[in-house]
Parts: structure tokens; C-alpha cells; sequence
């Protein structure tokens, strides 16, 4: 593959400059995505609203996110990668500064739509500027320390954010990004090359607005399903209906005219469609434990929000040596790195799926730490081999596509997570009920009864708190194993990658 000529242009000490800029323009962006999620309760109570309505300050976000990331390519190709970048830091830090200015629930919800479409852009665009901006043997090394990004961002926001807003309220958990979002503005403005004058792109509007359909109809079906039933529902059913014809006309379109709004024949690239494989994978375990973890422990086990903290923040702590191990681990095939790294998540989630409710927090802690080395390790060799063969022109429009696909396993793995949590902890709470009755032999034995009793009414219902935590963790535990499954399934895939040239790798 040809070198991108930035590479050759650009000093070392300007490459160094370029990279910590977009580190930090990535890693704010990537903040904003979980920060709400620590904040709802205070949020719901501040804006008197339903737990359905508050849903949305997360649901739009995640939706406009999702939308917006494919059209990187064709604003980077349209306007420049620099002027889209600063664009992408100075409006989403703006919507985020409106979004703890928010009164009204309606407002919060258009600055969430707004910090998370105008700041969707940035991520595969500065992924992109980075592999560009070093030559083919330094990509290993730089991608590690940009990866940190995907993995420290959505722990830097709901640990700290949960932590302002314990002590002062859910606004000060936006507050706390804007200083930082003027600051990687500045960078980015000081630093990034100018952007060269190119031909004007026409925009493809049947492909992107058939895109766009599809894509938004399936996240509100991910984000909607469990709390209507699914197809119970004719909402769903309408959304799953509009989803599939959507794509059928993106499809249909994207294959016959001769400028797509993304290029589909990338996809006969081997390694570029075993990688976006993969990063769906790796977007369904990634996010995962940072959403269902915390939950449990505050609902069921009893920990408080500083603990808990420590734990998502200890998951932080092992992204960092993860990362770090990749300078290692990247001399050998990309392959043995992401076997590794999944391997790994194979072990973490066989792990979890061996709690209950009276976990200590050593194990937590351990455990949090593995999934973070996991998934730092998978990173870089999953980026280095998804774009090693592909032409350099197509980075931008590749990129986007990449980390489209991370968001979208990421939401659809969360969504089918909490539905088994849901429906397993339903029938698994009806089943262990049926057990309780004046005939049960156990019952009457003191040493199984222990401090619960049948005989009243107080007494039954600390009962049935209790069969009700445990039918729980039943839910919880099975959710671990499909991650674990997830994982065992990614290495399989992994093993079709086409591996190192023998020239490269001599």
C-alpha cells in the first residue's frame, strides 16, 4: 500500500503535535457519550419527568450519533478534514455547555441531538488524520495511544461526571467538558495541516437520506424494544418494516450509480469486511460491562456510587496497560494480538458469570482490570490489520463506516442484553416463587430459612426482595455469557484475516 504523502511531509515534532490534538479532541468527544448515563435519576427528578422520557436525552444522542457518523467522508471530502474537525470540538462543546443550561426537557433533548451530531464526525476523522499523518511501520504505536481514546472516554465521564454531580448537581458533569473542549479547539486550530483545495463533491442524497432511515429506525428499535415488547408492538414492527426497505434501497442504489454516498466495493477487501466484523464484536463487549455492571452493583448488591466509580475507573487503568502491551504485542502477526485480546474477554466473561451477590470488591476490581487490558490489547492490531491493504484516499469514508458499525453493536448488544436481564429475571422470579408454600420440607428447617420467614406478612415480603435480587443476577450472569459467546465467536473470525506479508514481516 502507498504511503499518504502527509507522512512524508509532515516533521516528527508536527506529527507528535497532531496526534496529541486529535487525542484530545477524540477523547472529549468520546466523553459526552456515557457521561448522561450516571446522571439520569438527578436529571428525571430535575426535569419532572417519566423514566421513558428521560430515555430519550440518551436515545436521541446515540441516534443523531449514529446517523451523522457515515457522512464523515463526504465532509471531509467536501470541506476539508481540518475546517470538519474544528467544526465537530467547538459545536459539540457548545451544544454541551446548552445541555447543563438546559430547563426544560425538550431543550435537553435538542442540545443532546445536537453535541452528539456535530460531534460525530470527529472520531473517524482524527483516526483517520493519525493513520495518515505517520507512515505504515509507526501505525502500531500511534494507534495504541489513540485507541486509549475509545476506552478511557466513556469511563472519564460517567466516573467523574457521577462524581460533580454527587456533589453539586447532573449540570456540572457538562460544565466540566466545555474548559476542555476550548482547549483541544485551540489545538486542533494550531496545530492540523490546511486543508488542500480539491474538486467539490456532490452528495449522494438517495444513499445518505436511505442510510440515515435505516440507521435511525434500527436504534429506535434497539433503544424502544424492551420497554414495548418488541414485536408485540406495531411501533416496532413499523420501524423494523421502514428499517428493511430502507436498506434495500440504499443497497440497491449504492451498487448501481456511479458516485455512492459510500463506496460498497471497499467491501471486497478481505481484511476491511473481516474488520468491520470484528468491530462489531468489538463494540457489543466493549460497552457492555460499563453499562450492566454498574446497575447491578447499585441495585442489587448494595454498592455505593464512589465504589462503583472505582471499579469503571479500575477498567480505565487496564485500557492504559493494554495499549501499552501493544508495543509488544504489535511486532508479531495483528492476528495473535486480537486472538489475545478476545481471548481474554472469553476468560473476563467466564469470570463474571461465576459472581453472585456477595462479590468483594477485590474481585471487581480485578476483573475490570482484565476486560481493560482485553480490549486495549484488540485495538490496535483490529485497526492496523481493517485498513492495512486499503487505498489511502479511502481512509475518511472507511473510517466512518468502522466506527458507525462499533456504535451500532454497541447499542444492539446493550439492548439485547437488558432484554435477557429482563425476561430472565421475570421467569426465573415466577419459577423460585412457586417454591414458596406452607408444604415446602425446606422451608420449615431453620438452617435454610436462615432470617427470612413465611409466617408473615413482613417476613414474606423480605422473601420476595430477596428471590426477586436473585432472579436478578440470574438475568445478569446469562448476559455475561453472551459477551463471552461474542468473544469466542470473534476469534473465529480473526482466524480468516489474511495475515503480515512475509516481506512486511521480514
Amino acid at each position: 500500500m502507498a504511503e499518504p504523502p502527509e507522512s512524508f511531509e509532515q516533521p516528527v515534532l508536527r506529527r507528535i503535535l497532531i496526534l496529541a490534538a486529535v487525542v484530545m479532541g477524540s477523547t472529549l468527544y468520546a466523553t459526552t457519550l456515557l457521561v448522561a448515563s450516571t446522571l439520569l435519576p438527578q436529571m428525571q427528578g430535575s426535569m419532572a419527568a417519566t423514566p421513558d422520557e428521560i430515555a430519550w436525552t440518551t436515545t436521541f444522542n446515540i441516534l443523531a450519533t449514529a446517523i451523522a457518523t457515515p457522512t464523515s467522508g463526504f465532509l471531509a471530502a467536501r470541506f476539508g478534514r481540518r475546517r470538519v474537525m474544528l467544526a465537530s470540538v467547538i459545536g459539540s462543546t457548545l451544544a454541551t455547555w446548552l445541555c447543563g443550561q438546559a430547563e426544560s426537557l425538550e431543550a435537553l433533548v435538542l442540545w443532546r441531538v445536537l453535541q452528539g451530531g456535530i460531534g460525530a464526525p470527529m472520531i473517524p476523522l482524527a483516526n483517520a488524520t493519525v493513520l495518515d499523518s505517520f507512515p505504515v511501520r509507526q501505525r502500531g504505536m500511534v494507534s495504541s495511544i489513540f485507541g486509549m481514546t475509545v476506552v478511557l472516554g466513556p469511563v472519564i465521564g460517567p466516573v467523574f461526571g457521577g462524581m460533580l454531580a454527587e456533589a453539586y448537581n447532573w449540570r456540572w458533569a457538562f460544565f466540566m467538558i466545555v474548559p476542555a473542549g476550548a482547549l483541544a479547539a485551540l489545538a486542533l486550530w494550531a496545530v492540523l495541516p490546511p486543508d488542500r483545495k480539491g474538486a467539490r463533491v456532490p452528495m449522494d442524497w438517495t444513499g445518505f437520506l436511505a442510510l440515515a432511515t435505516c440507521i435511525a429506525c434500527l436504534q429506535l428499535v434497539f433503544s424502544r424494544g424492551q420497554r414495548l415488547d418488541w414485536l408485540e408492538s406495531p411501533e416496532i414492527v413499523a420501524e423494523c418494516l421502514v428499517a428493511a426497505l430502507a436498506f434495500w434501497v440504499f443497497l440497491a442504489h449504492s451498487l448501481t450509480t456511479a458516485r455512492p454516498f459510500l463506496n460498497l466495493r471497499l467491501l471486497l477487501d478481505r481484511n476491511y469486511a473481516l474488520g468491520l466484523v470484528l468491530v462489531t464484536i468489538y463494540g457489543m463487549v466493549n460497552f457492555t460491562p460499563i453499562v450492566l455492571l454498574p446497575t447491578l452493583l447499585q441495585s442489587h448488591a448494595g454498592y455505593p456510587d464512589s465504589i462503583i466509580g472505582q471499579i469503571v475507573g479500575y477498567r480505565g487503568i487496564g485500557g492504559v496497560l493494554g495499549f501499552g502491551s501493544t508495543l509488544l504485542i504489535g511486532r508479531f502477526d495483528p492476528r495473535v494480538g486480537m486472538s489475545a485480546g478476545f481471548g481474554l474477554l472469553v476468560v473476563s466473561g467466564l469470570w463474571l458469570m461465576r459472581l453472585d451477590l456477595n462479590v468483594d470488591v477485590d474481585t471487581l476490581l480485578l476483573n475490570a482490570v482484565l476486560q481493560g487490558v482485553a480490549v486495549g490489547i484488540i485495538w490496535v492490531p483490529l485497526t492496523v490489520l481493517t485498513f492495512r491493504t486499503l487505498d489511502p484516499g479511502a481512509t475518511a469514508e472507511a473510517m466512518s463506516v468502522f466506527h458507525l458499525l462499533r456504535n451500532l453493536g454497541s447499542s444492539l448488544f446493550i439492548s439485547l442484553s437488558v432484554t435477557e436481564i429482563v425476561r430472565s429475571q421475570t421467569r426465573n422470579y415466577a419459577r423460585m416463587t412457586e417454591q414458596v408454600t406452607p408444604y415446602a420440607e425446606p422451608l420449615s428447617l431453620p438452617q435454610v430459612m436462615g432470617g427470612w420467614s413465611t409466617e408473615t406478612l413482613q417476613g414474606l415480603a423480605r422473601l420476595s426482595r430477596e428471590i426477586d435480587r436473585q432472579a436478578a443476577m440470574i438475568g445478569y450472569l446469562n448476559a455475561f455469557g453472551l459477551s463471552m459467546a461474542a468473544s469466542a465467536v470473534a476469534i473465529l473470525f480473526v482466524l480468516l484475516a489474511k495475515g503480515r506479508p512475509r516481506a512486511a514481516a521480514g
